[in-house]
């Protein structure tokens, strides 16, 4: 399994690059009045609008140190949908035996965990995409 391992303040993240159509850096957002907190606007991605979510809203995240250089654009199962991330740090292969897996109660809100990584001591915890993105 290839993944896209990137940080949002002191804790890295990863999601599966089959869900990755690019990684851009940072560009102009245009604001949606009235949206849910979580969006934070559209983009202008070669002729097509995106919209981009805020994963630090989403995922419930301290954003004091939020500097968000990445958007990485994601193809989920309706749409096409970006993410801000403070920095993409690498694209790496794994294999799936090394991805543990988090046991989570129905009322703890993590369904989107997939599992976590170790890579190089520190802990990667791996998302489902689909799940953290689902505004259904």
């Amino acid at each position: 399994m290839q993944i896209v391992v990137f940080k949002l303040g002191e804790e890295e993240y990863a999601i599966d690059t089959s869900k990755v159509q690019v990684i851009n850096k940072m560009m102009d957002i245009t604001t949606v009045p009235k949206a849910p907190a979580y969006i934070r606007g559209l983009i202008n991605l070669r002729g097509s609008i995106v919209t981009v979510v805020d994963p630090y809203i989403k995922l419930g995240i301290d954003s004091k140190d939020k500097t968000c250089e990445n958007i990485i654009i994601l193809e989920t199962e309706d749409e096409v949908i970006g993410i801000l991330v403070d920095k993409v740090t690498e694209v790496i292969e794994i294999d799936t035996e090394e991805l543990k897996n988090i046991s989570s109660s129905k009322e703890d809100d993590r369904d989107y965990i997939k599992g976590t990584i170790n890579l190089k001591g520190n802990i990667i915890t791996l998302i489902d995409v689909d799940v953290l993105l689902d505004t259904k």
